[in-house]
């Protein structure tokens, strides 16, 4: 019998150590999805991605990672509206006439991981990083009714930098968010530099990192007091819903 190949697999820079790649192959095993899939396209420019389209019919969908979430939407034929909203894409579907539609599941992860953690006093949240994932959060944020910073390097119209971080902003600031790579493996020793002193028993602390399991950002935000929660649930959360994407 010939099984029908299906191709998946997942696009960013340097990703040898992504998540993605294991966690699909051990699912397509354990739950018998013959003839699927799932590979790394590890490109240096996103002006290789459409080399890869063309030079990959039978691919039914990709996955998409930094630094190429924002980068990769003007290559796409058409974005779903949660997407477009966002204006951040992690998850592309290739339909049947080979047209490409990009979707968000990041936000759907990142709002169901964070979701069971919320107390009543947890109303406003800091979101450290800019790019294409901090978007992802910011939406779901919204959709929680949680009010929400950004903190960059340099300070901008919708932005504070880090510099602007003290006492006060944990005053009123229950909820500090890590949305950029600072503290992934292999730099597991850095950080994002902010006051962790002033983390208490009231704080979320939440990285969107997973590997390693507990960053500095969490080490410290925990000896403190508070409660931590990494990025793995989010990615499974975001790989379950991508592939009812791409199979729907």
């Amino acid at each position: 019998m010939n099984t029908i190949r299906k191709r998946f697999g997942l696009l960013g820079r340097n990703i040898n150590y992504s998540f993605s790649k294991g966690y699909f192959t051990e699912k397509f095993t354990n739950e018998n999805f013959e003839g699927c899939t799932y590979e790394n396209f590890d490109i240096q420019k996103i002006t290789a991605f459409p080399e890869i389209i063309k030079n990959n019919p039978d691919l039914k969908g990709l996955n998409v990672t930094i630094p190429y979430k924002e980068a990769v939407i003007p290559f796409l034929d058409k974005l779903s509206k949660k997407a477009a909203l966002i204006g951040a894409v992690n998850t592309i579907k290739i339909t049947k006439k080979g047209k490409l539609k990009g979707y968000n599941t990041d936000y759907y992860g990142f709002k169901k991981s964070l979701k069971p953690l919320l107390q009543p006093h947890h109303k406003k949240a800091l979101i450290l990083g800019t790019g294409g994932a901090s978007k992802g959060v910011a939406f779901a944020l919204d959709e929680l009714g949680i009010v929400y910073t950004f903190v960059s390097r340099e300070a901008k119209e919708n932005a504070i930098d880090y510099g602007q971080i003290n006492s006060t902003t944990f005053d009123d600031y229950q909820i500090i968010i890590n949305s950029t790579p600072v503290g992934t493996s292999p730099n597991v020793e850095a950080f994002p530099l902010i006051p962790y002193e002033h983390f208490t028993q009231k704080h979320i602390a939440y990285d969107l990192i997973y590997n390693p399991a507990e960053t500095q950002f969490l080490k410290k935000a925990a000896a403190n007091g508070a409660q931590t929660k990494n990025g793995l649930d989010m990615l499974v959360f975001q790989a379950e819903k991508a592939w009812k994407v791409w199979n729907k």
